[in-house]
């Protein structure tokens, strides 16, 4: 493949090539403009345009130049065949040898100075090919234009990671102290603790009353029932598993007490102080079950 690729080195790439404007004081303001240049060498009566310009004056625009050459054509006809079917720009060499000023009428010519042996990249395996352009003013060379592409055929793509696991929600901390409430919950009952000695109840679970000390206690188990006490609606920050926003409200039970949990059955925008709502258990994942409050959508306080 090399030695086929090496025969058009030499060939030329455009020839008698005419710069489709001259050059202009216009496109030297948009140049510079664009790129905050504001040297007032390229500005008044004597304005040149910037060197860095060079190449602008020789592009054909949509509509291409009419004078390139089949050669250069069949090159990358040639490496597609084989494969090479992506491209890239690497780099670009300028050398400067006259000024060009506002009024210039430019020509240029384009050789394939270069085609590389086959070289293999991070992109993938490939050909550089680099022309050469020569720019001139009349029979005078304004300054050369080097241009390097890499031809290539892409690199296989990686297989996409595997879908990382779906987060989960954080476990409760259970210790002995509320174990007998996360028991009853396993069993879709909801228990309260009552004490044995003055028979207030109290949630969360306490290892004693905090009405009368004893240490003492039994449980009732809730009806389900309460209304929204109070309620808050999260949007941030946002905590993996859950899914901002959504409405935690503090819930009255019927039986005096109350407890945190999330809203649902309605939308988040649509809790309301004094909601009836009831008790229903919803499964996150294998492990956790929780007791969550359902509204009915249309309920009103």
């Amino acid at each position: 493949m090399s030695v086929r690729l090496k025969v058009y080195e030499g060939r030329p790439a455009v020839r008698g090539g005419l710069g489709k404007d001259p050059v202009n004081p216009p496109m030297i303001r948009h140049w510079c403009e664009a790129l905050g240049d504001t040297n007032p060498a390229y500005t008044g009566p004597d304005a040149i345009a910037p060197p860095t310009m060079l190449q602008v004056w020789t592009m054909g625009g949509l509509s291409g130049h009419e004078t390139r050459s089949s050669a250069y054509e069949e090159l990358l006809a040639l490496l597609d065949g084989a494969g090479y079917t992506s491209v890239v720009a690497t780099d670009c060499e300028q050398e400067y040898l006259r000024a060009l000023r506002p009024g210039d009428e430019i020509s240029f010519d384009s050789v394939i100075e270069s085609v590389s042996d086959r070289k293999t990249t991070k992109l993938g395996t490939g050909y550089f090919v680099t022309t050469r352009m020569d720019v001139r003013v009349g029979d005078e060379l304004a300054g050369t234009h080097r241009f390097r592409i890499l031809k290539y055929a892409p690199r296989a793509a990686a297989p996409p990671p595997p879908p990382e696991p779906a987060p989960r929600r954080p476990r409760p901390v259970v210790n002995r102290d509320n174990a007998g409430f996360w028991e009853g919950v396993a069993r879709h009952r909801l228990l309260i603790q009552r004490c044995t000695g003055c028979g207030t109840l109290r949630f969360p679970w306490l290892p004693g009353c905090n009405a009368c000390g004893s240490p003492e206690w039994d449980t009732v188990e809730a009806s389900g029932e309460g209304t929204v006490h109070s309620y808050v609606v999260m949007h941030h920050p946002p905590f993996p598993a859950f899914d901002p926003p959504y409405a935690v409200g503090l819930i009255e039970l019927a039986e005096g007490v109350r407890m945190i949990s999330n809203v649902i059955g309605v939308p988040y925008d649509k809790v309301r102080i004094g909601m009836p709502v009831r008790l229903a258990f919803v499964r996150y994942d294998e492990e956790l079950e929780l007791p969550v409050f359902r509204a009915e959508e249309g309920v009103r306080a």
